[in-house]
């Protein structure tokens, strides 16, 4: 029996097969996703993101986080308060916005690990390539949505699949740890599934507003 999709709950079909790793495309959404059989263990998670090379200091790692942060910078000030969800080893994000005064605090599972954070409600929540790891995006959304402030917006970036991408050849997939591909038809599910009012993308870049 094929899963159904983690995000909507559509049928899916198998869509690809890479190293044994099977795919999934959802009819409803369109996205793309593992099965929980190919899941990586939180030991090989954990060690996969330690092979990120994320230095905050590093004008390449901070430019490629520019698109979230310009979002927060335009409509955000110092008095608002944050959420950089899945900061990983290297919160560039966290350390950008605070050298312009902004609070904003760093939550990872496995580097940043403060549960406290998750019982809190933000003016804004940034999601840097992070989203693709959700094993259960339905819960993901939920809660994330749940954590936001009346106006607060949702701030993520991730490589969305579409179409014309020729899956056996996208480099996305060939990381154990992303497990789900949106394509962008996902983001207006999104939107009315979880009560947003509003959603924007832009290239890598969405956000959602309440």
């Amino acid at each position: 029996m094929l899963p159904t999709c983690t995000l909507c709950n559509g049928e899916s079909s198998l869509f690809h097969t890479y190293q044994k790793r099977e795919y999934y495309r959802c009819k409803s959404c369109q996205s793309v996703f593992v099965g929980p059989n190919y899941f990586p263990n939180p030991e090989d998670e954990k060690e996969r993101y330690l092979t990120h090379n994320n230095d905050v200091y590093d004008p390449g790692y901070r430019k490629f986080a520019k698109p979230i942060t310009d979002v927060v910078l335009n409509d955000f000030t110092g008095e608002h308060c944050g959420l950089d969800f899945g900061a990983g080893t290297g919160p560039v994000i966290c350390k950008v916005l605070g050298e312009k005064g902004y609070n904003i605090e760093p939550y990872d599972p496995f580097f940043c690990n403060n549960i406290e954070l998750l019982e809190r409600q933000y003016d804004y929540i940034v999601c840097c390539e992070v989203i693709e790891h959700f094993f259960k995006p339905q819960k993901e959304f939920a809660q994330l949505r749940s954590m936001l402030k009346p106006n607060g917006k949702l701030i993520c970036m991730t490589d969305f699949y579409s179409d014309d991408i020729d899956f056996s050849k996208w480099y996305y997939k060939n990381d154990p740890t992303h497990v789900f591909f949106y394509h962008k038809h996902a983001l207006s599910h999104i939107e009315k599934a979880f009560g947003f009012s509003k959603c924007f993308v832009n290239n890598r870049l969405v956000w959602f507003g309440v």
